[in-house]
């Protein structure tokens, strides 16, 4: 089969799609991976096909206004005029990425399409080509659970309000999927009921693992909980002497990432985490990937290690507990691999996962990016590091999810035959 996924976000939007597309290379199939040009080395090195969906998504992701809306530096009406800024830029951002969509499927006629939630054509194309597309949930609450609302919203709003969301959302979903195909100025036309019959009756598979996200009873047999996946591909990484020297000298460290997540006040975030950690002297590995935390000058060595790049894969194993901003990919390889945990939440699924991580009793209730502060933080470090509960409840759980394997089941559901 000719099989097609589009992913667009951070590596943990794209990190279950690479990880299905070499199951289905596996298999025999021809996999071509759509995502933003900055994954294009980190897809090739699997031997998948990448198509570029351009750098303008991530241009936008790290520019200076996301900065702002995720981690503050503004007054209320500055951070309300970014927001709507922002928003235009994304639906500029959203035709040419919807473009981008079209040519390839259109080009390709695919006999199988798997794509997240960011993606908009695969939805129109599903209405000609029933039983072919799969949407893909890296995130949990995409589809309505009792108690919850959909993941855009971060609080239970009670049941009627609950519900509603989910249909607040698809209506804007279905009006911005019928705007972007009218500015590509086809003929094809569909209307509100058929864009709403798609949505609700397409395969979805939810990227999650069922310990931390269980399917609900009352879930229709096209909503699948299918387990996370991810590459596990550490052979060509070799760690730095003093990485691995650091690592020997501490029996119990703390790391800290925020992963592919920026804010406007990186530097101030760091020197508030490390003069913590100096205080009571915590031995600690400071990720700063994307930006989201810095390199600071002067810091103690012996206590603290900078990377920006490390596996988690290879790290998580080693390290006590993680404080890091609550992405899906991060919080299950955390939990895969027993680590107590800590969410900053920045955005979207980011505030349950923080919810689930706290109710669950792996870490500490953490904070918002943009609320968190020396006197609030100290005592949640300090909470994680010395709470030795949270340590057995994770290194529980790990167990539980090492004996997760849905590769037969996820394999056959995509293949079945389309009705």
């Amino acid at each position: 089969m000719q099989i097609i996924l589009i992913s667009i976000g951070t590596r943990g939007d794209i990190e279950p799609f690479v990880a299905m597309g070499e199951l289905l290379k596996k298999k025999g199939h021809n996999v071509t991976c759509a995502f933003p040009e900055q994954f294009r080395t980190f897809t090739e090195r699997t031997g998948l096909s990448f198509f570029s969906l351009g750098t303008s998504f991530t241009e936008l992701l790290n520019g200076d206004k996301a900065k702002t809306v995720l981690g503050g530096g503004s007054s209320f009406f500055g951070k309300i005029k970014t927001y709507i800024e922002l928003a235009k830029d994304s639906k500029k951002v959203g035709r040419e990425l919807f473009a981008k969509q079209y040519e390839l499927i259109e080009n390709q006629n695919p006999d199988r399409i798997l794509y997240s939630g960011k993606v908009l054509y695969p939805i129109f194309w599903g209405i000609e080509n029933k039983g072919k597309t799969f949407l893909v949930c890296p995130v949990p609450y995409m589809h309505y659970v009792k108690g919850h609302p959909h993941v855009a919203f971060n609080r239970n709003l009670g049941d009627f309000l609950n519900r509603f969301t989910f249909s607040l959302v698809n209506f804007g979903l279905i009006v911005t999927t019928k705007a972007a195909l009218k500015k590509l100025n086809l003929s094809k036309n569909y209307s509100y009921q058929q864009l709403k019959n798609e949505i609700s009756t397409s395969k979805v598979i939810y990227s999650l693992s069922p310990s931390l996200f269980p399917k609900p009873i009352y879930w229709k047999d096209n909503l699948k909980v299918l387990g996370y996946r991810e590459r596990t591909n550490t052979a060509r990484w070799i760690p730095e002497k003093e990485l691995v020297d650091f690592i020997k000298k501490h029996n119990k460290i703390l790391f800290v990432t925020f992963g592919s997540m920026t804010n406007s006040k990186p530097k101030e975030k760091t020197k508030m985490i490390r003069s913590i950690l100096k205080k009571h002297n915590i031995a600690a590995i400071i990720n700063t990937a994307d930006g989201g935390l810095l390199e600071l000058e002067n810091s103690d060595v012996n206590l603290l290690y900078y990377t920006s790049s490390v596996p988690y894969s290879w790290i998580f194993p080693k390290v006590y507990a993680v404080v890091h901003h609550g992405g899906t990919g991060t919080t299950h390889a955390a939990l895969k691999h027993g680590c107590a945990m800590m969410i900053i939440p920045h955005i979207m699924d980011q505030f349950v996962w923080n919810k689930v991580v706290y109710n669950k009793g792996f870490g500490p209730k953490g904070i918002k990016i943009d609320k968190m502060n020396a006197k609030n933080l100290e005592p949640k470090i300090l909470d994680l590091f010395n709470n030795a509960s949270y340590k057995q409840r994770a290194e529980q759980l790990s167990l539980e999810i090492a004996k997760e394997d849905f590769k037969d089941e996820l394999y056959h559901f995509i293949m079945e035959s389309p009705q």
